[in-house]
């Protein structure tokens, strides 16, 4: 009986996390999302090429031209080292929900490692700098240069390597929240800078609140 009885649980979990996932799915599937990545990658191809910081600039402005309300305040942006996958970058949030996230991101060393893989598709535009992907299952790796866009799709894993220089504009859209585990990982049981996680929670949580409070004065709540 207590066999039975723990057998039943295990089935009841299992068919439960499938309907969540297969729920989830079909919301992100059928969900109207505020960026796309063509457009994303297009406004950022623009700039390709040009001195990093003044085409970050350049994007942001335009970014907050076309996305009013969806884009986080001068005061809330800040470069975050992020550490994940055995690499080390910096990213600085621009926005961000349970669905999306728009982000800088870049190195100014020599780094690499493994890309990991996610419940989100990720697309990355250069800048500056060059940007090696080796995928899964091939046994060449493949090079990119400034006005390339890089896809990773959702549960790809690749090696990923960036030369010193190189900075990209990257947008996610999928679950997000479940790419913050592969994003923390390294924080929390390798460097333990706990004072960098707490940058990047916070700045989630900044670009949340601005997200939520976008939607109810859209909807004519506020």
């Amino acid at each position: 009986m207590h066999v039975f009885k723990i057998t039943l649980r295990l089935f009841i979990v299992a068919v439960t996390s499938v309907l969540v996932i297969l729920l989830l799915q079909h919301w992100l599937a059928t969900k109207e999302y505020v960026f796309n990545k063509e457009d994303v990658a297009k406004l950022a191809k623009q700039y390709a090429g040009q001195d990093h910081d003044q085409a970050f600039a350049k994007v942001v402005v335009e970014l907050r031209k076309r996305y009013p309300g969806h884009i986080l305040p001068d005061e809330d942006l800040q470069w975050v080292f992020v550490n994940a996958g055995g690499w080390m970058g910096s990213m600085c949030l621009l926005h961000a929900s349970l669905t999306e996230y728009l982000l800088l991101f870049g190195t100014a060393v020599d780094t690499g490692g493994h890309s990991g893989r996610y419940w989100a598709e990720i697309s990355d535009t250069i800048i500056s700098g060059t940007f090696r992907q080796w995928k899964e299952g091939t046994t060449k790796s493949e090079l990119y240069y400034p006005g390339d866009l890089i896809v990773h799709t959702m549960g790809e894993a690749t090696s990923v390597q960036w030369s010193a220089g190189t900075w990209m504009v990257e947008y996610g859209q999928g679950f997000i929240p479940s790419t913050l585990g592969f994003a923390l990982a390294d924080t929390l049981f390798s460097t333990q800078d706990f004072v960098t996680m707490f940058y990047i929670i916070r700045v989630y949580a900044k670009a949340l609140l601005l997200e939520a409070g976008t939607y109810f004065t859209e909807s004519g709540v506020f």
